[in-house]
């Protein structure tokens, strides 16, 4: 087994602001995995909360990890010795999601078909980061002339407060007001308590259809009391990395949101995936500042969740990569064995 890595540098067309700051370009790390004669990829997108905060951390875990010795195992021992060894997360995601890349062509198969999975079948979200809102206008009126485009997610939670907060969103109802598009919220941890008790009483009378981490990581105490006579359907993000999380939170919760990222690849997001559904949550799957491999990655699982925002690549300038694409609002994988995904070698080698 070769494996080879590649740092690549990725810009956004539109800086995108969120409760926690503003990110406009990362560096992100690809892992070539050839065996047998199959080049098969993965992608880390490093953050301080997946476990890595520099592309360095996320490089030299990863490479310490694959000289530990990970040849003879099977996908599942390399996931657990990476949980026991502490891997970062999003460092291990792009070895996992390469190794079931690797697997499925092997097997001629697509990841979904490998797994037995349907094909993608629900629209992704479109997001909108926290903006004044003139430029909330702009990017909203400028997003929905395409006619693919289903859902918008809307990041709230601002710094400035709920009143700016209603500002963002009133001028989203404006600006989509003649189209049939749903409107998501995530606050990323933004409210407190009471805050979140007053805009998603605020938000349910103005078509929101969920909201996705009112409270802040670290506070999921005081879920059960924003539980108890929710107007909106409440989802986790930051809460919920890791399927024991689910377990923990499961009462207070109508959903999660898994991203390969936080759990570290397919394989945790497959048993994410299968706690939740035997809790009866809603699933949903998410993304960081991915490129088309990590997304596609994501889409080979996405046929059996019920809300999609795999979307980042959309956002990129360029997307270094090539694979995932949008089909009647769907963000599909392309029609090849594995994930079907690969980095664009000639432009990044």
């Amino acid at each position: 087994m070769i494996i080879n890595l590649h740092k690549v540098n990725l810009k956004k067309k539109y800086p995108l602001q969120i409760s926690r700051g503003v990110h406009n370009k990362s560096t992100n790390l690809f892992i070539e995995l050839i065996s047998d004669g199959i080049n098969a990829w993965g992608e880390c997108a490093p953050g301080k909360t997946e476990g890595a905060n520099s592309i360095d951390i996320a490089e030299n875990s990863l490479l310490d990890f694959i000289e530990s010795g990970i040849g003879s195992l099977s996908i599942y021992e390399v996931n657990k010795k990476a949980k026991d060894l502490n891997i970062p997360p999003c460092a291990f995601a792009a070895l996992d999601m390469a190794l079931w890349d690797w697997k499925a062509k092997k097997s001629r198969l697509s990841i979904n078909d490998l797994f037995g999975l349907p094909k993608p079948s629900m629209p992704t979200s479109i997001t909108v980061g926290i903006n004044p809102p003139e430029i909330i206008k702009e990017r909203v009126e400028e997003l929905i002339t395409n006619k693919e485009i289903r859902a918008l997610k809307i990041k709230l939670g601002s710094p400035e407060g709920i009143d700016f907060d209603k500002e963002i969103y009133e001028q989203v109802i404006q600006s989509t007001k003649n189209s049939n598009i749903s409107i998501r919220v995530d606050a990323n941890g933004g409210w407190s308590l009471d805050d979140a008790k007053i805009m998603m009483k605020w938000l349910s009378d103005r078509k929101a259809e969920y909201i996705e981490q009112p409270l802040k990581e670290g506070d999921e105490d005081n879920l059960k009391y924003l539980f108890k006579g929710r107007p909106l359907p409440i989802i986790i993000d930051e809460s919920c990395r890791f399927s024991e999380d689910v377990v923990k939170h499961s009462q207070y919760v109508d959903g999660i949101n898994l991203k390969l990222m936080k759990c570290g690849g397919i394989t945790e997001a497959l048993k994410i995936l299968n706690t939740a559904k035997s809790f009866g949550l809603k699933t949903m799957i998410g993304c960081m500042s991915e490129s088309s491999v990590a997304i596609s990655a994501g889409a080979s699982i996405s046929g059996i969740i019920d809300y999609v925002d795999l979307d980042s690549h959309y956002n990129l300038d360029p997307d270094p990569s090539e694979g995932a694409f949008m089909q009647n609002g769907i963000t599909m994988t392309s029609n090849k064995y594995g994930h079907g995904a690969k980095l664009k070698l000639d432009n990044y080698a």
